[in-house]
């Protein structure tokens, strides 16, 4: 079955939804706005439940089936924030929040789902509860920890649960996915290098902590070339080097900063090993001392194998077998769909946006193209994953 007939017609609607949450972003869990509009939208449409407040300021719809012979229900999550960039792109919706946009589809994410709360509202064509999530925080506050730690699952009865992403420069009209890990776990590390300062010209009597930094960032570059299994993928990166003020003057302290990615928990803790035993030792053969602070931050997004094969199944009806990558490269960034994953069977997606600029870039826009894809995809996984049975 190719795109739905009922979200074709809804898509000039879903797509202005879409343009007003693109041109009112809000960032994490200040999504005040955005999860109004969503609850209103839920509760217009007919939805037998609406909550809101979950994880904060997630929202959750609850529409059941015409059939109430199962008491079975999946979950579909959306994401609902923006980040803190600046919009560069001058378009009839472009963001009216200086410093903010909605860099990585959010909007489209959310849009997409409320056009298949619609449908299903309007059909009801299954048999047991769609679970509609809208959740806030993905963009590094952890909302999808939140929704859980507050109970959602359980208070209702989510069994399975499934997200999707766009992913920009795959094609239009495409998904992929794959059986376990398909996204990273990130991990932040703070190391700080305590020297003993000095003047420029005299190094012998300082312990000179750029030197010093300079040496760990190379070797930390040996724990993905020299202790990762060459089949494993990893990603030790340093992504910020603050040391001195002045030309002439040595400084006491440096600081490193920087991400750890990786698609096993064993890599994951290889690697923060490593990593403390490379800085301690480094640091001590110059004469200076370190210290290291973690935060550990997304677990891996790991899809079950059954899921994933009913998810890419529906896929393949809406677009064909041919347009549906089963077996997809992992990505190396992070999503807080992970925490979901961990507590219940459920699969992840990636979604064809065509051709644009790439995630979390001031000219990226969500393809409004895309929208029939994702909510007919949406639709189906309730239908399918929940018949009626005669």
């Amino acid at each position: 079955m190719p795109i739905l007939d009922r979200i074709a017609d809804l898509t000039p609607e879903i797509t202005a939804w879409r343009h007003d949450l693109h041109a009112h972003p809000e960032l994490q869990y200040d999504v005040h706005r955005t999860a109004g509009i969503v609850a209103e939208k839920l509760r217009a449409f007919g939805c037998d439940e609406v909550v809101t407040g979950i994880g904060r300021t997630g929202v959750v719809g609850v529409i059941r089936g015409r059939s109430h012979g199962s008491n079975r229900a999946i979950g579909l999550r959306a994401d609902m924030d923006a980040l803190p960039i600046q919009e560069v792109r001058d378009l009839p919706y472009r963001s009216t929040v200086p410093g903010k946009m909605h860099a990585c589809g959010h909007d489209g994410h959310t849009a997409m789902l409320l056009g298949a709360a619609k449908y299903l509202a309007e059909t009801r064509d299954f048999d047991g509860s769609a679970v509609l999530i809208f959740q806030p925080a993905e963009e590094g506050g952890g909302g999808g920890e939140a929704m859980v730690q507050d109970g959602m699952m359980e208070r209702f009865g989510v069994e399975t649960v499934y997200g999707l992403h766009n992913i920009p420069n795959q094609p239009l009209g495409t998904f992929a996915i794959r059986p376990g890990p398909i996204m990273a776990s990130t991990d932040r590390f703070t190391i700080t290098v305590e020297g003993r300062g000095g003047h420029a010209a005299l190094p012998q009597a300082a312990i000179d902590t750029v030197l010093v930094a300079s040496h760990i960032v190379v070797a930390l570059q040996s724990i993905v070339a020299r202790a990762v299994d060459p089949l494993d993928s990893a990603v030790v990166s340093v992504c910020a080097v603050d040391a001195g003020e002045a030309f002439n003057v040595l400084p006491q302290t440096a600081e490193l900063r920087g991400t750890m990615r990786a698609l096993t928990p064993a890599v994951r803790e290889l690697m923060r090993t490593r990593l403390q035993m490379i800085v301690e030792n480094v640091a001590a053969a110059f004469g200076a001392t370190m210290q290291i602070d973690f935060a550990s931050g997304y677990p891996a997004t790991e899809n079950h194998p059954a899921e994933t094969d009913f998810m890419a199944d529906v896929a393949a009806q809406i677009v064909g077998p041919e347009k549906v990558d089963r077996a997809v490269a992992p990505m190396m960034a992070a999503e807080d769909f992970s925490y979901m994953l961990a507590h219940r069977p459920g699969a992840y997606i990636f979604m064809g946006n065509g051709p644009s600029a790439g995630l979390h870039h001031p000219e990226y826009d969500f393809n409004d193209s895309a929208i029939p894809y994702g909510a007919s995809l949406w639709a189906r996984i309730i239908e399918t994953g929940l018949p009626i049975r005669d």
